[in-house]
């Protein structure tokens, strides 16, 4: 009884932490991401006041968040959409992938890390973070812009990137045999293009038999199904959160849209026990040893996204200004890196703090740099016009002075 009365009270006292420190950040005009990791590492190992009882309760919630969140996500697109974005946006995917994995991938070689640190660290910092630009995006009414499908669509490829990924890192932090390993990788790729073909092909029958008029049903049906395809998915190494993601791209149409409206809220209360969690696991102590090569990376792989938007923007035919502000819009990492960083941690614990401090950099920087990336690169390109200018005015009154003299 008395492991229980606890459990609710430090359970209760950390959920209304978040609600709090939640509504601080939309006031703030701020991702509550980078305060809730704040808080889980207050919690956690080494922080002020750490818990005794919930967290292995967390534990668990952070798992449903990670699957939660993977289920919005493909909610958001159907099988033909990204089958059409991998079509058209294939060459910005390309250097989008090779812009901003490599510098993560050469850090953590020079941190000494390794093959296997390399490519977790080059995941934390390729994927962009898709909650945070579409609430940046939405706010700032970008929404209709014509570079705003742009940056959708490098998202898009993105996240069908993670669908191969995390089956491969997954493989490999086991540290299986390479026979072992190829047989392990092979049958979760072919899984993950099983289903993403059942997807394609039968989305609508799927949508049909889950589909219910009543909410508690629909409720309760996708998110059995969601956990017991993730579950499977955990078991034949394609990740859970790859599972989850498949089974929201099966639903489409009346179902999707009601189920986003029904799972929202749930999902943003275990998103958020996932990334207090996070911070649990990490001990503060590790951070500020490491918070310069995270400042160098998060600056770094900032310019990196921007010249990835810019690129993108301009194979779409979009002036200057909105390639700028298509890079900006990328800059952003949050969710899925901690997710990386999470499943890494066990086998390479130095990427914990780093991607903590690179994260809490970025979720932070992201908003300003889609606000402020434009205004700033026309003002650059104004100054350099107006030397320019007083320069050939200078050049002129010379030439002028010489042939008079």
């Amino acid at each position: 009884m008395h492991d229980t009365t606890t459990m609710l009270i430090e359970l209760g006292a950390v959920v209304l932490g978040l609600g709090l420190v939640g509504r601080l950040a939309g006031r703030l005009g701020l991702s509550p991401i980078p305060l809730y990791l704040l808080i889980g590492l207050a919690f956690g190992h080494g922080g002020i006041v750490p818990l005794s009882t919930t967290e292995d309760f967390i534990e668990v919630g952070a798992e449903i968040g990670v699957i939660l969140l993977l289920l919005m996500l493909g909610l958001e697109y159907t099988a033909t959409e990204l089958v059409d974005s991998l079509k058209t946006q294939y060459p910005s995917g390309i250097v989008d992938l090779v812009l901003n994995a490599v510098p993560g991938a050469v850090a953590a070689l020079l941190l000494g890390w390794g093959p296997v640190g390399a490519l977790a660290l080059a995941g934390v910092t390729y994927i962009s973070s898709s909650g945070v630009i579409a609430k940046v995006l939405t706010d700032l009414n970008r929404l209709g812009n014509r570079e705003t499908p742009v940056v959708l669509g490098v998202l898009v490829i993105e996240d069908l990137t993670m669908a191969v990924y995390l089956p491969v890192l997954s493989t490999v932090l086991a540290g299986v045999g390479l026979a072992s390993g190829s047989l392990t990788l092979a049958i979760a790729l072919g899984t993950a293009g099983v289903a993403l073909f059942v997807a394609l092909r039968h989305g609508r029958v799927i949508s049909k038999a889950v589909s219910s008029d009543n909410p508690e049903m629909l409720l309760l049906v996708v998110l059995g199904l969601t956990l017991l395809v993730a579950g499977v998915a955990q078991r034949l190494q394609v990740s859970a959160a790859v599972g989850a993601f498949l089974v929201g791209i099966a639903l489409s149409g009346e179902v999707a849209h009601n189920t986003r409206r029904l799972f929202t809220p749930l999902r943003d209360l275990f998103a958020a026990v996932f990334f207090v969690f996070f911070g649990l696991s990490t001990d503060p102590s590790a951070i500020p040893p490491v918070l310069v090569p995270a400042l160098a990376l998060a600056v770094v792989t900032a310019a990196t996204k921007i010249a990835t938007g810019w690129y993108a923007a301009r194979r779409a035919g979009i002036g200057p200004r909105g390639r700028f502000r298509a890079g900006g819009a990328l800059v952003a990492r949050g969710e899925f890196s901690i997710v990386i960083a999470g499943l890494a941690s066990a086998t390479e614990p130095r990427i914990a703090p780093v991607a903590t401090a690179y994260v809490l950099i970025l979720v932070i920087l992201g908003p300003f740099a889609t606000r402020w990336t434009e205004p700033v690169a026309r003002r650059l390109r104004e100054r350099r016009r107006s030397r320019r200018t007083a320069a050939a005015e200078i050049v002129g009154e010379v030439r002028a002075a010489e042939s008079g003299a």
